[in-house]
């Protein structure tokens, strides 16, 4: 029985236990022992570590959207709105009303219910095109309000929701150790919850309904119940991750609740590979990677360059990293084996 579970799910592990080591690696070709990166003394860990968070963030969020868009078959143009109210209303709740951490944690989790039921609304009423527009015009209602000056003492307004003080316990300034396998954790966490919800027949009726939704009626099940669970949990993850970003970053901007900020996890489901779960989290490594280091050495035309990579993804890999390896991989299987019996033939 372990031996099975081990030879199923030897590569997630391998991947954990990389992320579990990758600090201490990280911080030997540096100079500095497994001590001095478990004190949190600065060097390329240290930097390291918060790029790993930030990874870890976006592929919260991309897992959240590839389950209504990439399993439920759900278009929203406003999944940023899930994102941005997580991270304002953990912001709001420390700075403004000196909430604790878990009080903002609660207080975010009401929050991810309230906008999944205000989206649940419509969700009977309009499908395909008309929800994304729907979500998008949603979403835009929350981006200018943020936006707004009449709330500007709470939000910041166009400048951003800024100084928020994080307990010291997990303060990316002071503990940023902990903050990294708080958010590895965190990710593991709904990884495998994600995992186990499209493997339930809840998650096969998602999946039927984004193949018929109206053979699925035919066969007796009210769907709108299925992508309203589906959309719930969506929800609460991108809100955590929203919650997550405000306690790394020191500022919320504006941006999160746009529509370019939708269109960053898409590209990350691109990237990935839709419908794969495991691609959110390839995808948010390529397209951090990808945008630090061009930002880096190029500057502001990074975006060009950015927008060029990305149109040649969806031209020569349409499925993704992790989709394209699962397609190709029973044909290289396959090669492999007729490659091994020519051998034989040929020794024979």
């Amino acid at each position: 029985m372990t031996k099975s579970f081990f030879r199923q799910h030897q590569a997630s592990l391998f991947v954990l236990l990389a992320f579990i080591l990758y600090p201490f690696v990280v911080g030997l070709f540096d100079g500095a022992s497994p001590a001095a990166v478990w004190a949190n003394e600065s060097g390329s860990s240290r930097f390291m570590q918060g790029l790993a968070i930030e990874v870890f963030i976006l592929a919260l969020f991309a897992i959240s959207y590839d389950l209504i868009f990439g399993f439920t078959g759900l278009l929203s143009f406003g999944h940023s709105m899930f994102f941005a109210v997580g991270a304002y209303a953990t912001g709001i709740a420390i700075k403004s009303f000196g909430l604790d951490l878990w009080q903002t944690l609660l207080l975010v989790l009401l929050a991810a219910l309230a906008q999944a039921l205000l989206v649940g609304i419509v969700l009977p009423r309009v499908k395909g095109i008309t929800f994304a527009l729907v979500t998008l015009g949603m979403a835009s209602v929350f981006h200018i309000m943020v936006m707004s000056t009449e709330l500007g003492a709470y939000t910041g307004s166009d400048v951003g929701l800024q100084g928020v003080i994080v307990p010291e316990f997990i303060s990316p300034a002071t503990e940023r150790l902990r903050l990294y396998f708080v958010a590895l954790i965190v990710f593991v966490f709904f990884y495998l919850l994600y995992k186990r919800f499209v493997d339930s027949p809840t998650g096969r009726v998602c999946i039927a309904i984004r193949e018929n939704e109206d053979r699925a009626k035919m066969l007796g099940y009210n769907t709108f119940t299925f992508k309203f669970a589906a959309l719930l949990l969506s929800s609460v993850t991108a809100a955590l991750a929203g919650f997550l970003h405000t306690v790394y970053q020191p500022i919320v901007s504006p941006n999160t609740a746009s529509l370019a900020f939708t269109v960053t996890a898409l590209l990350i489901v691109l990237i990935g590979g839709v419908g794969t779960l495991s691609g959110a989290l390839i995808g948010a490594i390529v397209f951090r990677i990808l945008d630090f280091g061009l930002r880096r050495y190029i500057g502001e035309s990074a975006s060009f360059i950015n927008g060029a990579v990305y149109v040649l993804f969806v031209l020569f890999i349409p499925y993704g990293i992790i989709g394209t390896w699962r397609l190709k991989s029973f044909e290289m299987k396959k090669g492999w084996v007729e490659l091994l019996n020519r051998f034989r033939r040929s020794a024979s």
